[in-house]
């Protein structure tokens, strides 16, 4: 774990309300698929957690939604801005289970973390298949981003608007060796119980410090509670439990 100072040098949207906004900084602690920066913002007493969408040596980016008063700060940061990040967060996901042909299926707001991971993952297996789930056309992103990384990519939308009519676990394919998941927690139960193979979730959970603290996050697994802060925010499939 690190703070850093970072320049805002991309800051933009690509939906109506999901923005992309790139920092350069000191990276060192940045790259680790599935994990999550923390960033401070003026007026605001608790730091906004964002999960990284991708890095290279000298910045990371996420992708966030505008969902409230901080995200709306957010949005408005002009190129130039410095901030207050901490870096490397989270226990990321486990690029070793994948096997040959990863699934990874992504919800909404959930879909940035699984981009860094499509990237490793494109490195050493033969096919990697991307399902997106979305509310409506509107909503729909980082399809192409996907395909450019040679990815087999299919998008649902719960309207049928664009691409497969319903939820991500209605166009789930056959013979994925292994799963990685991130999105709302409804989903994730969909998944859960939709799936024929381990695999790895990204929960999504209100934090209070992000580094494990005040136990704010804290949520119950079969072998008891662990903080999505500092022990998550990925969770294996046989770790979860949905009871309380």
């Amino acid at each position: 774990m690190k703070d850093s100072i970072f320049q805002v040098i991309e800051n933009r949207a690509l939906t109506p309300n999901i923005f992309k906004m790139r920092l350069c900084g000191d990276v060192s602690e940045v790259g680790q698929p599935g994990q999550f920066i923390n960033i401070k913002l003026d007026g605001c007493y608790l730091r906004r957690p964002l999960s990284v969408y991708d890095a290279d040596p000298i910045s990371v980016t996420v992708i966030y939604k505008v969902v409230g008063r901080g995200t709306e700060i957010m949005s408005r940061l002009k190129n130039g801005t410095m901030l207050s990040v901490m870096t490397g967060l989270g226990n990321g996901f486990d690029i070793m289970a994948a096997g040959e042909r990863p699934l990874l299926i992504g919800g909404g707001a959930g879909v940035p973390p699984l981009y860094l991971l499509a990237k490793k993952l494109v490195e050493r297996c033969s096919k990697v298949s991307v399902v997106l789930g979305f509310n409506t056309i509107t909503d729909v992103f980082c399809e192409e981003e996907f395909k450019r990384l040679g990815c087999e990519v299919t998008v649902t939308t719960a309207d049928g608007s664009y691409g497969v009519k319903g939820f991500v676990t209605d166009a789930l394919p056959e013979g994925y060796t292994y799963f990685y998941t991130c999105g709302p927690e409804a989903m994730l139960k969909a998944v859960f119980d939709s799936t024929g193979t381990s695999g790895q979730f990204s929960f999504e959970e209100r934090m209070g410090c992000g580094f494990g603290a005040c136990m704010g996050c804290s949520c119950k697994t079969v072998s008891g509670y662990k903080r999505i802060c500092k022990e998550g925010p990925v969770l294996k499939k046989e770790e979860i439990t949905w009871e309380g």
